[in-house]
Order: structure tokens, then sequence, then C-alpha cells
């Protein structure tokens, strides 16, 4: 029996592989998507990261509040590492730019 934590993982791991399809299916359209193997990687890990942590932090903290405090400081967190990796908006030796 799938319990609704359980069902909760797998929809956040559903939707960072829907997510990382965007890209690989428009690489088959166009030619001004341009990832590498090592680009999905990266990409992935953010996402999958980011999800297990939002549900870690909602399995573990009991206040409503702080599990929106610390799910938001997350994505905020993944936004801002996949904006400097994709155009390099701090201009850190990793940035895309």
């Amino acid at each position: 029996m799938v319990t609704s934590n359980n069902t909760r993982l797998f929809s956040i791991l559903l939707a960072a592989a829907l997510l990382l399809m965007i890209p690989f299916i428009a690489m088959q359209f166009t030619d001004e998507v341009k990832w590498t193997a090592f680009g999905f990687i990266v990409a992935g890990g953010l996402l999958f990261g980011t999800g297990l942590l939002c549900e870690l932090v909602l399995r573990k903290v009991k206040k409503f509040e702080h599990r929106i405090i610390l799910c938001l400081a997350l994505l905020a967190a993944l936004v801002l590492i996949w904006l400097e990796l994709a155009v390099g908006i701090f201009g850190t030796p990793f940035g895309g730019s």
C-alpha cells in the first residue's frame, strides 16, 4: 500500500523528471537549446536534490509556517543557483555567460 508521503515523494520526483524533459524535447526541434549530458546531470541533481530536501522538510518539520518558509528558501536557492549556472548573474567562475 502506498502512503500519502510516498505518493508525494513520487510526485516530486516525477515533476523533476518532467521538467528535465522540456529542454530535451526542445533540443529535438531547435538549435537554440543546446544542453550537454553534463548539463542534464547538473540540472537533474539540482531538481531532484531540491525536491528531496523539500520532502524532508515536509516530513520532519511540524509547524506549517516553518514548512512554508523552509521550502520557499530551498526554492529560492534553487532559482539563484540555476540562474548563476545559466547566465552568471553573480559573476562567479561557475557562471554560464
